[in-house]
């Protein structure tokens, strides 16, 4: 089999940031005023801005800031920051520098006066650099992400049996190849999904400290390098790439791409048999176990029904002739996409042709029925996610200490363990052990004794809903308590995961 290459063009929220200012707060855009400030303290979307290059040189390059309502930062000739459409080709063009530390400052084209804040208000008054023109970028995808190295051409894999980090999965497929990237007094730690984290000493560790922080330093394209603030870079080294610390990386190899994690499934014929790739390209429910050939990475756009299905030989589900169904499309084929429809918590797909894919007598998958059966649905298992990481229209879902209710506003997540019962049903299970519960008003408590059934339909790459036991979905509230009282899934039911 020939190699295929797993990378591909960075995502809009990959290359998006939030701004944190020398007082700790971030660069917010106040829809009300239509100004911006510097008093948030933590990242949600009106902290969140997108750095749009047009032209980058070693360590600067020329951007603009583009918040999530499609409007630029903007800076006038008196200094003042507004929020709107460019009115010249260089209006709301920044030169943005990137230092050693790992900070940015971004000073405006027109009048070479940096962007800077006084702990509240920002402004763009002095052409002298000082420490209040310094900004933190902190990137703002998912925390649940995959490490790809461009020199080595793989992705980070941890290994709790050595308790070691290795840069060495050519397919991000494993649920070893994803990390929760926290992000904690401006330093960040790297934890498996294990939940071990990674240290200065190369090795894990099962608690956060101060020797498993590392400073990050970001670049406009989803590219990050980590280093311990003394000299030392994270990059792999050694002939088994070892993940670790060291001071001469060759060639970038300190640099990484920061992606969020990919979503692979498997898919079970009512048979109970797995879908599996056999010689080569062929789609058959075969096998009784779950093995690499077995999985497949859940590629659906938000904004439309319709699915591609990659194998773990790097080519699609594509129909074919005879409404046979094989492994061997390419990501712009039209017969490489799929209508999904679901069926509490199974899956059913349809061909280009309008046929439904069913399951043969002789075991292949072929577009023949009509009309969908039980042979044409698919129980469907989240393959590489032991836990979901939760995040809505308000925040990531978690606990406070302040509330015995589960929240959806927190700047930091709970991880919900993952319990398969049947095919698309789970018991979310909190960090404690205990499980989740539910009360009369379709609030939730993360200390129930019993577990509860939870359906999961996927609506994207990384986006799912959640039935609830009480037969209600489950949304983000403005008020920031986690409900389960939608009847439709609305914009608060869709979950980033």
């Amino acid at each position: 089999m020939e190699e295929v290459e797993w990378t591909r063009r960075p995502k809009p929220e990959e290359l998006r940031v939030g701004l944190i200012s020398w007082a700790g707060s971030y660069l917010t855009f106040e829809a009300y005023k239509n100004t911006v400030t510097a008093t948030a303290k933590g990242l949600g979307r009106k902290q969140t801005w997108e750095i749009l290059v047009s032209n980058e040189h070693d360590a600067q390059a020329v951007v603009r800031l583009r918040g999530l309502q499609g409007l630029y930062l903007l800076c006038e000739a008196d200094g003042s920051l507004c929020y709107g459409q460019p009115r010249t080709s260089h209006h709301g063009c920044f030169l943005l520098r990137f230092h050693r530390n790992g900070k940015w400052t971004l000073q405006c084209i027109i009048s070479g006066r940096y962007l800077e804040s006084d702990g509240e208000d920002v402004f763009c008054n002095s052409r002298v650099l000082s420490a209040y023109h310094m900004w933190t970028p902190r990137p703002a995808l998912h925390v649940h992400v995959i490490l790809y190295s461009p020199v080595n051409h793989c992705y980070a894999r941890a290994d709790a049996t050595m308790g070691r980090v290795w840069v060495d999965a050519p397919v991000p497929c494993l649920e070893e190849c994803g990390f929760l990237l926290h992000f904690q007094d401006g330093c960040y730690h790297l934890e498996t999904s294990a939940h071990f984290f990674l240290s200065h000493l190369d090795r894990l560790v099962p608690q956060p400290s101060t020797q498993t922080a590392f400073h990050m330093q970001v670049r406009p394209g989803g590219l990050v390098a980590l280093s311990d603030g003394e000299g030392g870079m994270l990059y792999p080294q050694g002939t088994r790439l070892l993940l670790g610390l060291g001071s001469k990386p060759h060639r970038g190899e300190e640099w990484f791409v920061l992606q969020r994690c990919p979503t692979w499934v498997s898919l079970r014929s009512k048979t109970r048999k797995f879908l599996s790739i056999i010689y080569d390209v062929e789609v058959c429910a075969a096998s009784e176990h779950i093995t690499p050939m077995s999985l497949f990475q859940f590629e659906c756009d938000d904004e439309s029904p319709t699915l591609q299905l990659r194998a773990a030989n790097g080519c699609y589900l594509a129909q074919r002739r005879h409404r046979t169904v094989v492994a061997n499309g390419h990501p712009m084929e039209a017969a490489t996409f799929f209508r999904v429809h679901w069926n509490c918590g199974r899956i059913i797909l349809q061909s280009p042709n309008g046929r439904f894919l069913g399951i043969i007598d002789n075991g292949l998958l072929m577009a023949n029925a009509t009309v969908p059966g039980p042979n044409e649905e698919f129980g469907i298992r989240l393959a590489n996610r032991p836990f979901l990481v939760l995040r809505g229209r308000y925040g990531y879902v978690g606990t406070s200490s302040e509330h015995d209710l589960m929240k959806c506003n927190m700047d930091q997540p709970d991880c919900i363990h993952l319990l398969p019962c049947r095919q698309g049903i789970y018991h979310f299970q909190a960090q404690g052990g205990a499980f989740w519960s539910i009360t009369s008003f379709g609030t939730f408590r993360p200390w129930g004794k019993f577990a509860l059934n939870f359906c999961i339909e996927l609506h994207g790459s990384n986006l799912l809903t959640v039935l609830a036991p009480n037969g209600f979905y489950m949304r983000s509230d403005r008020s920031g308590t986690l409900l389960a009282d939608s009847e439709e899934i609305t914009k608060e039911c869709i979950w980033e995961f």
